[in-house]
């Protein structure tokens, strides 16, 4: 077996000298590390990566093509099953592409709101990241940590939405329900007391020995590669550009808001890691900014045609369960521009979160085609780790957070 790690171009030289030397094993389907359903093909020499192919589609769900079929908001429900990490990145995400189409403007508690949910999504999504990162690299205390402070999020987001993991929060023109009155003094708690856990994290790995050599140095990708594979998100930030849709396209309130745009320069596994946790204090920032600027009013939009009415108003009033029952039942509700056309995108925990619709008048999509952050940055593993152990392609593929829901096409 090879002692060293190899220079990509010497181990290509050397697999076309001694091919005899090299080995195809998978990696995946079924391993703890690929965190879904990932397939890795991989040519070695001796513990050394000459090559990877890597496989996706393996849960065939059809996500785009369902989008054709359903109304704006029943497509909503879709949208958690994509990135089941931070569902309530995807469901602001997608109503924000609608809503640009059609022109509306969110009233701003409605914004605010929807920019708090993000942010706790994101910290969610961030640190259980974080911990199996640890938890790959076998700091088992780590990932327990880190699934207790999801957990928490998980009680915010059951109070809001109904729901802990599949959210289906939000519709085209606002949100399917005010917060709660406990909403407010529970979040600002959680905010309070997470730097703790942040800390006790850092504190378990930034100085650990077998962590550091595990990450440092590990897998690296130079800016300009970032760029040209179309990495986005803490992939491309931990390799010094400071790309962020929040900044470089801003949406809802987000211009508001101060906080920075985390980048390191390495572009290593350990540079990742240190951009998603300095990132969730930023988004603890943004969180406090948004609860003291929070302002009463209306969630939703004042426009029958748009808006669904209140589940309780449809059981009880007449005139709710008709529009109800038009806008679902009937389609007479919301209407599309002909020949309408729109690409918009946010911010998620992975990167930049694009859709891409057509419609032609109705309240189904003629066409809609995702840019799942997860597929675009996958595309460069290939070559983060030729040249790596295979070990080193566990600690890379850590750090990547690749969500199988958004690899399927």
């Amino acid at each position: 077996m090879s002692g060293t790690r190899v220079e990509p171009q010497a181990i290509e030289q050397q697999g076309q000298d001694v091919l005899t030397r090299t080995i195809a094993v998978n990696f995946g389907p079924q391993h703890p590390a690929t965190h879904g359903t990932l397939r890795v093909k991989m040519e070695l020499l001796g513990e050394n990566i000459v090559k990877v192919d890597p496989e996706i589609g393996f849960l065939h769900t059809g996500f785009e093509k369902l989008g054709e079929y359903h109304t704006f908001n029943q497509w909503v429900c879709t949208t958690d099953r994509m990135n089941y990490m931070s569902p309530l990145c995807n469901n602001i995400g997608f109503v924000t592409a609608v809503e640009e189409l059609l022109g509306i403007e969110l009233p701003p508690r409605g914004q605010y709101l929807r920019v708090i949910m993000a942010e706790l999504s994101r910290i969610a999504d961030h640190v259980v990241c974080c911990a199996l990162q640890a938890m790959d690299l076998g700091a088992f205390s780590v990932m327990l940590w880190g699934f207790i402070e999801r957990e928490k999020l998980y009680d915010l987001f059951e109070m809001v939405t109904g729901a802990r993991l599949t959210t289906s929060y939000t519709r085209v023109g606002g949100m399917m329900r005010d917060v709660p009155g406990e909403f407010v003094p529970r979040c600002r708690k959680f905010i309070r007391e997470f730097p703790e856990a942040l800390k006790e994290i850092e504190k378990m790995l930034a100085r650990n020995r077998i962590f550091l050599d595990r990450t440092i140095g590990v897998t690296p990708i130079g800016r300009e590669d970032a760029i040209s594979y179309g990495l986005t998100g803490p992939l491309l930030r931990a390799t010094g550009v400071a790309y962020d849709v929040r900044r470089a396209r801003p949406y809802l309130v987000y211009p508001e808001l101060d906080f920075d745009v985390i980048t390191r320069q390495e572009g290593d596994v350990f540079a990742r890691f240190c951009v998603r946790m300095d990132e969730m204090r930023e988004s603890l920032k943004i969180i406090s900014q948004a609860l003291d600027r929070l302002p009463g009013g209306e969630i939703n939009i004042d426009d029958k045609k748009t808006v669904l009415p209140e589940k309780a108003a449809v059981y009880t009033e007449m005139e709710s369960l008709i529009v109800h029952f038009k806008q679902i039942m009937k389609g007479h509700g919301l209407k599309t521009p002909v020949n309408g056309k729109i690409y918009s995108c946010t911010e998620s925990p992975n990167g930049e979160l694009g859709w891409y619709l057509e419609t032609d008048g109705s309240a189904v999509a003629y066409r809609l085609r995702c840019r799942p952050p997860s597929y675009i940055n996958y595309g460069a593993f290939p070559q983060m780790v030729k040249g790596n152990y295979i070990a080193d392609c566990v600690a890379c593929l850590s750090s990547l957070n690749i969500i199988a829901g958004e690899l399927d096409r």
